[in-house]
């Protein structure tokens, strides 16, 4: 069985800083010889937790939308990434409404995958944004490869990302040390 990295994007905007940062990692992920896979969020419907509770008692949430589908990939994944550019000093409503559905999710089914954050934003607020998805990664046990600084790189308009010759070089080293660990836990 082939190893797999999933990547999913908290953009609204498809092809924008996030997405094109996040592809770069899962490229350099699959240069490591994994599978991998891009979900954007963009154009799937992800309500919030409602907080109704009901899942404690049967182990799924009761909204019908998109999070179960791509929940049931991050499940069957060994890796996952989240990516979420910064929208007032925080990760989007997309990537938060996403995360707040894994309460849902009974006996920790991500404990001891490999995953972590990818933030962009225009100036501020990606340190912020940063702990909110690694305590998404902590909550679930799961296990954070580090890289040479924190993943984060600057951009606003499309494209401008790529520019950002460090932080391109910050994701490509945390993409092959996720790669790196997949195989490690695996072999």
């Amino acid at each position: 069985m082939k190893m797999k990295v999933v990547g999913v994007v908290g953009s609204p905007r498809r092809g924008g800083n996030t997405e094109t940062l996040t592809r770069i990692a899962l490229e350099e992920i699959a240069k490591e010889g994994l599978k991998t896979e891009l979900i954007t969020l963009a154009d799937k419907k992800i309500e919030p937790c409602d907080g109704c509770r009901r899942c404690s008692e049967t182990g799924k949430c009761h909204i019908k939308d998109d999070f179960g589908s791509i929940a049931a990939k991050m499940k069957k994944a060994d890796g996952i990434i989240l990516a979420s550019p910064v929208y007032y000093g925080a990760a989007t409503p997309q990537m938060t409404s996403f995360i707040s559905r894994f309460y849902c999710m009974r006996g920790k089914p991500l404990r001891r995958k490999v995953g972590g954050p990818i933030v962009v934003a225009r100036r501020a607020g990606k340190n912020f944004t940063f702990a909110q998805l690694m305590f998404f990664f902590m909550i679930h046990e799961m296990i954070v490869p580090g890289s040479t600084y924190w993943n984060v790189a600057f951009g606003r308009g499309k494209g401008e990302v790529e520019k950002d010759e460090e932080g391109v070089k910050i994701i490509k080293k945390f993409a092959r040390n996720v790669a790196w660990l997949v195989k490690k836990l695996h072999t």
